[in-house]
């Protein structure tokens, strides 16, 4: 059984990719070509935003938001120590601090009632809150009408890291248009990925798009020789671009399909686990299959004795990881999300995943469990 499958995917859209492909290698433009454009006029639609700019990765689409908005050293960027270290990194890479909140038990994305007492901590840290970064994690929307309400009465942006959740939905809007700036990976094993690094970011204020277009490109001013602020390498492939407008073409029905694996899994599970919890209105694409038990270890064990793939997403929290050490926090400082890392995993999950497939992973964890 495989955790994530895309070569049954791939099958279903090879024809395009190879033809595309061969367009490509015929005209020879094999960073920023023509696709890229097009690619990107496909994305805004779909995440119903003004602005979509393809660029390297999705730790590129994070950092080109914050570079966008001026973050600097003595800046307070609040954000979750439960994600992948890049939602922080990049905050660290331009000299502000991280500030972390912790998470909601049943939803696991960030807390949005904890958000206040942190910018007044940062703030008699001496430090100037500048935006708040939620993450949607597995999939599943943030809080943003309690996100927002905290961001306005402080008068912070919100950079929505929709890495794990580009296709998700939030009281019927897409992920793409409900941040100021919303940033996407497209790496493989997202629910949206191409076939090596990828991202985009995602706005309706055109002069933050116009500065990220700068950003993406070194900086460039009216031509490529004219240099008009510090930026980055952050240039899409070509290539890639191919993938990624191949991939649209299924992508809601791949939603649709990885819906119905979860419902099937949340059906047989919902007594046994305790699960990632998606409250009314919100959508998850279900990049990941995650839930948590004190008999984790155990679990675990049966599914690979029964030849199922497991993953853990995420067992350390930021604020225990090496690289943070120097902001001082230990363990006991964000219990909610130390507690979720002991206990959590992650089951194979894709649109293509079988009933047999769904049955012998629910049986392993419901044996396991009595």
């Amino acid at each position: 059984m495989k955790f994530i499958d895309l070569s049954a995917q791939q099958k279903r859209i090879r024809e395009k990719i190879d033809l595309g492909f061969k367009r490509v290698l015929d005209h020879g433009q094999y960073i920023m070509g023509p696709e890229i454009a097009a690619v990107e006029k496909r994305l805004a639609e779909f995440a119903g935003a003004r602005h979509a700019l393809t660029c390297a990765t999705g730790t590129d689409a994070l950092l080109m938001a914050l570079m966008a908005y001026d973050v600097e050293p003595g800046d307070a960027i609040l954000t979750t120590p439960f994600t992948f270290v890049a939602t922080a990194e990049v905050v660290a890479l331009l000299g502000a601090e991280p500030v972390f909140v912790d998470i909601d038990p049943d939803t696991f994305n960030i807390d949005p009632v904890k958000i206040q007492t942190a910018v007044e901590g940062a703030k008699k840290r001496g430090l100037t809150p500048r935006g708040i970064i939620p993450v949607d994690l597995f999939g599943l929307p943030a809080d943003f009408d309690h996100i927002f309400k905290v961001a306005k009465e402080n008068e912070l942006f919100v950079l929505d890291d929709a890495c794990q959740g580009f296709g998700g939905v939030y009281k019927g809007k897409k992920l793409g248009s409900v941040g100021d700036v919303t940033a996407a990976s497209f790496f493989p094993a997202k629910p949206l990925g191409v076939y090596g690094d990828g991202g985009a970011v995602f706005t309706d204020d055109d002069s933050l798009a116009d500065e990220m277009r700068s950003i993406r490109i070194h900086g460039m001013g009216s031509d490529k020789y004219d240099n008009v602020r510090i930026g980055i390498n952050g240039r899409f492939d070509t290539l890639q671009a191919v993938v990624l407008d191949a991939k649209l073409d299924i992508f809601d029905e791949e939603i649709l399909l990885r819906q119905k694996v979860a419902d099937a899994y949340s059906a047989r599970l919902k007594h046994a686990v305790k699960l990632q919890a998606a409250p009314d209105g919100l959508k998850s694409v279900w990049a990941q299959y995650s839930m948590t038990s004190p008999k984790k270890g155990a679990i675990v064990s049966a599914l690979t004795e029964a030849g199922i793939p497991t993953a853990v997403y995420y067992p350390i929290p930021l604020h225990l990881q090496t690289a943070f050490k120097y902001l001082g926090r230990s363990a006991g400082d964000f219990p909610v999300s130390e507690k979720i890392a002991k206990e959590i995993f992650s089951v194979p999950m894709h649109p293509y995943l079988s009933e047999a497939d769904i049955e012998a992973v629910s049986s392993a964890i419901l044996s396991a469990v009595k």
